[in-house]
């Protein structure tokens, strides 16, 4: 039974488990992502009052690239392996970098990019708990 907060910290899972629960959760967040770009390529949504066919070439090119990399970057989060972390946090740099020094073309986005800065500040956060709660369980 849980009755202090020490408790509670005692009875949370391994930090592992905690890194893999947050990963598949960003994974689904891809995976939404993913569809949306998708159904704007293939015309379903619109952007902006902008069927895909009408916008800029270079959100054309934008978009059709998150729409493969969200769903292959989902998918390696969702297995949890490394190269999905890898893109997961490309996708991040690559979001980060097309709102700030190329918001002229695609627009200024500080929440955004806010997002992407904590969502990745937390994963690294889970990795250190998660390596040193390792380290020190192998001694």
């Amino acid at each position: 039974m849980i009755t202090s907060f020490q408790d509670l910290i005692d009875a949370r899972p391994p930090w592992s488990t905690i890194l893999i629960l947050y990963l598949r959760c960003i994974a689904i967040i891809l995976i939404g992502g993913g569809v949306i770009y998708w159904a704007r390529i293939i015309g379903v949504v619109e952007w902006h009052g902008n069927f895909f066919w009408d916008m800029p070439v270079t959100l054309q090119g934008a978009t059709v690239f998150f729409a493969v990399l969200d769903l292959v970057a989902a998918t390696g989060l969702w297995l949890t392996v490394s190269w999905g972390t890898v893109m997961w946090v490309f996708r991040c740099g690559c979001q980060i970098v097309m709102h700030t020094a190329f918001s002229d073309l695609y627009g200024r986005r500080p929440y955004e990019i806010t997002f992407y800065v904590v969502t990745v500040a937390i994963y690294a956060g889970l990795a250190y708990l998660m390596h040193k709660e390792n380290r020190t369980a192998t001694g």
